[in-house]
């Protein structure tokens, strides 16, 4: 039985909701290492891009998904994700990589390959990972589970300012439609779709700044931690 060094603490919801941020403020201050999950789809949805792969192509994916090579550089400051060798940290970031995630994540083949990676990389514990399975599917017996939502017309605002900031050109009213639709996608899909875990602490950050969300993870955290 692998020995435990920490909590795993699991931070499930929508895109835009502030899980990444929320995830890896709440990593730093507990000295846990931070586990990006979404990122992990995106990688793949971004090769399967380059390789020209429709999403729906069951067969070509599971090829894809025996050969790529996914490195996940855990730094809660600066985590980084190669593909082959490639770093594709920015290229994956954009709005069209998070849909084209989310067409990915649909394909057995996809959530086997990683699901079996996000199992080994929390197995010993003292990890926050964030995504929309993984209270429910990828670590049903999580420590400690959220799920963070906001409304839609934040997430969109939210993700507006961050493609700006980075001098993307972006319409805020095509994000939060796009926003919609994944939600639609995600929630809908057959395999593992995002839904609440029965025993995950529901936080709406619509109206919270994030070092409040960090606060009230950290101190129910520090509840079950003690228990």
């Amino acid at each position: 039985m692998v020995k435990k060094k920490g909590l795993v603490i699991a931070i499930d919801g929508p895109s835009g909701a502030g899980k990444s941020t929320v995830a890896r403020r709440l990593a730093k201050r507990l000295g846990y290492t931070y586990i990006d999950t979404g990122a992990m789809y995106r990688a793949i949805g971004w090769k399967a891009k380059q390789e020209g792969i429709d999403p729906a192509n069951e067969t070509a994916l599971a090829g894809l998904c025996g050969r790529i090579q996914v490195l996940l550089t855990n730094d809660a400051d600066d985590p980084r994700i190669a593909v082959d060798g490639i770093d594709v940290s920015e290229a994956i970031r954009t709005p069209e990589m998070g849909m084209t995630a989310s067409a990915v994540s649909k394909s057995p083949a996809v959530r086997a390959r990683l699901l079996s990676l996000q199992r080994d990389l929390g197995a010993r514990g003292g990890v926050v990972m964030d995504g929309r399975d993984i209270g429910t599917v990828v670590f049903p017996d999580a420590d400690v589970k959220f799920y963070l939502d906001a409304s839609p017309e934040e997430r969109g605002r939210r993700r507006y300012r961050e493609l700006s900031a980075k001098g993307m050109a972006v319409d805020l009213d095509r994000i939060t439609r796009e926003l919609r639709e994944r939600d639609l996608q995600d929630s809908g899909r057959a395999i593992a779709p995002l839904k609440r875990a029965e025993d995950a602490l529901l936080i709406d950050s619509s109206d919270r700044e994030i070092d409040e969300v960090v606060e009230a993870m950290l101190a129910n955290v520090m509840q079950k931690g003690n228990k």
